[in-house]
């Protein structure tokens, strides 16, 4: 969420980066807000200036009984009266209206990087780099859901009967191997000095408006009925959460927190072939890293923490390549974005297995994630990015170190985590 005072100062820079973002139907908001904050702000102009004469008369009244003037204090204690009345209507006017503003102001969003590319979608997402040599192999590779049945490792149709499409059973030495490399992602981080961490599945709603924006929340959160619950649809909403309503010291930043998580959501919409199997479903584990930082900090933890996930990948074999994300393609409170993708020898393309973004202070702001310095308090920059999220990660994985028998290559970094097994067939 943009500093009130920023927008106030500057709306046409603010209107300038929701044009950016492609939202031009957001451009009235701006307006709207300078013209309720506005409001709000004489509203408590109106009951302060009210207050401070009710003090004054206070003292009055006072004085008078003292001096034994009954009369003159009892009339001017009907004038306290009917200012107290006219300061109720003041302070729930600022109430509502403060609450308006903030309504509104949740729905612009963040101020975009400089290095952000301009575009309208996540087709002008522009390649920055590639990391391992994508290899297209003389045999055909099967569809990933083909490679693991074929192992004996997943029912889908057991599945459908059970929770419905979109979930899984995960069988046998490919649901070691996921475990495995849930596994081994948590050490990969522990050895980066990341604190390892189980957060929460659930969160309360004032948490997920703090993490994410409406927009997001309408199309992934599942609901817990009856109570102030969500699913957490990736470990980072319960992290940040954890840091909700604080005031951290100066010295004791950065933190840095890798956890793991299932994850639930709702992935709405219809989905190719490419996306169908265990690409896209409703439920998943996954290890993920997050950062509280300085402001000045954010930049560089940024880049320290996709690297994070190009390195893991690599050291299992896996090409990947680093995709910045446009304009277009950035949630509302996301500064920048940056997708990990890995290698398809069955596509012949690379496809998004992790994605890091750096939100400013905009979660800090909504959630209160304060530093506390030399200089004064400020508001904490967070970052999040995925470290794993297997089973779509094992798609690159298996199609990546398949073998022409059917059998699956394991790689050393791995083989401590799979009982040293050099081989699955």
């Amino acid at each position: 969420m943009i500093d009130i005072k920023f927008l106030r100062e500057n709306p046409e820079a603010v209107k300038e980066n929701i044009r950016k973002k492609f939202q031009d139907q957001k451009l009235e908001l701006v307006d709207k807000v300078i013209e309720l904050d506005a409001k709000s702000r004489a509203a408590k102009q109106q009951a302060d200036e009210l207050r401070s004469n009710r003090n004054k008369i206070s003292k009055q009244i006072g004085a008078l009984m003292a001096q034994g003037k009954k009369d003159e204090a009892m009339a001017i204690r009907e004038e306290v009266t009917k200012q107290a009345k006219q300061l109720e209507e003041l302070e729930a006017q600022e109430s509502e209206l403060s609450a308006k503003v903030t309504e509104i102001m949740m729905q612009i969003p963040q101020i975009i990087d400089p290095e952000v590319p301009i575009g309208k979608d996540d087709s002008q997402n522009v390649e920055i780099e590639r990391f391992g040599e994508p290899v297209v192999p003389d045999f055909e590779v099967p569809y990933h859901t083909d490679i693991m049945e074929s192992l004996n490792g997943i029912d889908l149709d057991s599945a459908r009967k059970v929770a419905g499409n979109g979930f899984y059973y995960l069988m046998g030495d490919i649901a070691r191997l996921h475990s495995a490399v849930i596994s081994y992602a948590r050490d990969f981080m522990i050895d980066r000095g990341f604190t390892y961490c189980v957060p929460p599945f659930m969160i309360r709603s004032n948490v997920v408006t703090g993490v994410m924006s409406f927009a997001e929340m309408d199309s992934m959160m599942y609901k817990i009925e009856g109570e102030d619950l969500f699913l957490i649809g990736t470990s980072e909403h319960s992290m940040i959460g954890k840091f909700i309503d604080t005031i951290n010291k100066e010295e004791d930043l950065p933190q840095t927190l890798t956890s793991y998580s299932p994850c639930f959501r709702k992935e709405k919409g219809a989905h190719g072939i490419e996306e169908r199997g265990v690409y896209r479903i409703h439920q998943f584990e996954k290890q993920e890293m997050i950062v509280v930082c300085k402001p000045e900090d954010s930049k560089m933890w940024f880049d320290k923490l996709w690297q994070n996930t190009v390195d893991l990948f690599r050291s299992l074999d896996i090409p990947v390549r680093t995709l910045e994300c446009c304009s277009g393609d950035l949630a509302d409170l996301k500064v920048r974005s940056l997708d990990v993708e890995a290698w398809s020898p069955r596509q012949k393309k690379y496809f998004e297995v992790g994605s890091c973004s750096n939100l400013g202070d905009a979660q800090a702001r909504r959630l209160k994630i304060r530093v506390s310095g030399k200089d004064g308090k400020y508001f904490a920059h967070t970052l999040n990015n995925t470290v794993v999220a297997p089973p779509r990660m094992l798609i690159a994985f298996l199609e990546n170190n398949l073998n022409a028998d059917g059998s699956i290559n394991i790689p050393v970094a791995l083989r401590p985590y799979m009982g040293g097994k050099e081989l699955i067939k």
